[in-house]
């Protein structure tokens, strides 16, 4: 049996579910300034770090392909609350660690939630975008990623600098974020998908024949995309530690939330373009962007580093917009949850398996000699995603999206 989808009754639903995705992004980055703490209190190296990003990175690979289709068999809210619930349990190791072991538990549920909501989340805020609203649910997709991890990255650097009990506080606002976003979820969010079919594990990643070449086309750009962000929440706080000579929370959690606000604004800015323009443009500045940040490690130049990531947050922000909505607009009601967990796969794989390597070699060469040979890997992977994109055929960056039942529109242009 396929799923029916029916409208929300009003807009409050669609931006609560926003927020949960906003939120989600902000928990999966709030340790980033953290890690330089817990590493000195309980003196563990940078394999460990390693260790902690990899278990977050496997739990969250493991919900998608578990679970990426469950949305669509039990409907999206439930979903969603057991993914905010898992938050809550992560949040809680987090308040509560004395050791690593605690460290990894609360990655390991913090993984699982970010993976169970992904497709869910993003799934719901297309169903509840509304009639004469098409674009908005890939919009805010966009925004909130982007936004979120900023806004986790830098809220946890000013409030582990300046504020008391750096390793419990950011994680109790959270908590109170949570649980407010609960109740939001339960008062406001209707439930859109209103036929239920019986669950399958690990069915959860598919692409709909339509979808393939546009797929095999964008996924260049995303993987390049969600990589520059894997690499500035991993080690952009001690690049910049290293190249200005400081030891400031705020100004390591300030570097990927450069990265992440630019993309941010970027997306703001340029939301009207067509898929293949801001994926263009998107590969540029990856291309760009990285190529510089190799130019400034190599002069030890902190300015030209700070630069170089304004430039890789524009791509890191329309790239990614761009191959969200080339692809999003390619799915039946019925299959899209699949092929937004097919669309997060790539993105969450891309985004945490570099690093876990980058982490390995760190231990061997060097934190500088690692980010330098990372970023002209990722400028050659851009490069390559630009060629890609300038290649992809008119009818598949061009085709009008079809119409969804119910008054409800796919994705086209924002």
């Amino acid at each position: 049996m396929s799923e029916s989808i029916q409208p929300a009754r009003g807009p409050r639903g669609f931006w609560v579910v926003a927020a949960v995705l906003g939120f989600s992004l902000t928990v999966a980055s709030s340790p980033t300034p953290l890690y330089s703490v817990y590493a000195a209190r309980w003196g563990f190296s940078a394999i460990t770090l390693t260790v902690v990003f990899a278990v977050y990175a496997v739990a969250l690979l493991g919900a998608l392909l578990a679970f990426g289709t469950l949305s669509d068999a039990i409907g999206r809210k439930p979903v969603i609350v057991v993914a905010l619930s898992l938050q809550v349990t992560s949040l809680v190791c987090f308040i509560v660690a004395t050791d690593v072991g605690w460290l990894l538990a609360a990655r390991l549920a913090q993984g699982a939630a970010t993976g169970l909501a992904s497709a869910g989340v993003s799934a719901a805020l297309l169903d509840l975008q509304g009639a004469g609203r098409s674009g908005r649910g890939a919009l805010m997709n966009a925004l909130m990623s982007t936004g979120g991890l900023g806004a986790g990255a830098l809220g946890s650097g000013a409030l582990v600098e300046y504020a008391p009990h750096p390793q419990q506080l950011v994680y109790i606002v959270l908590l109170v974020t949570a649980v407010l976003l609960l109740a939001g979820v339960g008062l406001f969010v209707d439930e859109t998908v209103t036929d239920r079919t019986r669950p399958r594990l690990w069915s959860g990643i598919a692409v709909p024949k339509q979808a393939r070449p546009t797929f095999l086309a964008a996924v260049p750009c995303l993987a390049a995309t969600l990589a520059l962000g894997g690499l500035y929440l991993s080690l952009g706080p001690s690049l910049a530690s290293d190249l200005s000579h400081s030891h400031n929370h705020l100004l390591g959690g300030g570097v990927p939330a450069m990265l992440c606000g630019t993309g941010a604004l970027a997306i703001a800015a340029l939301r009207s373009w067509s898929p293949r323009n801001c994926m263009i443009v998107g590969c540029v500045s990856l291309t760009a962007g990285p190529a510089l940040t190799v130019a400034a490690l190599s002069i030890q130049n902190a300015g030209l580093f700070y630069a170089s990531t304004v430039i890789a947050g524009v791509g890191f922000g329309v790239g990614y917009l761009g191959a969200f909505r080339s692809l999003v607009s390619l799915a039946t009601p019925e299959h899209r949850g699949a092929l937004v967990s097919a669309i997060y796969v790539v993105a969450y794989t891309a985004f945490s398996l570099p690093v876990v390597v980058a982490g390995v070699i760190d231990t061997h060469i060097g934190l500088r000699d690692t980010a330098t040979g990372f970023c002209a890997v990722l400028a050659v992977l851009a490069f390559t995603a630009l060629i890609a994109t300038l290649r992809t055929p008119a009818t598949a960056k061009s085709a009008a999206p079809p119409q969804l039942p119910a008054g409800l529109n796919d994705l086209q242009s924002s």
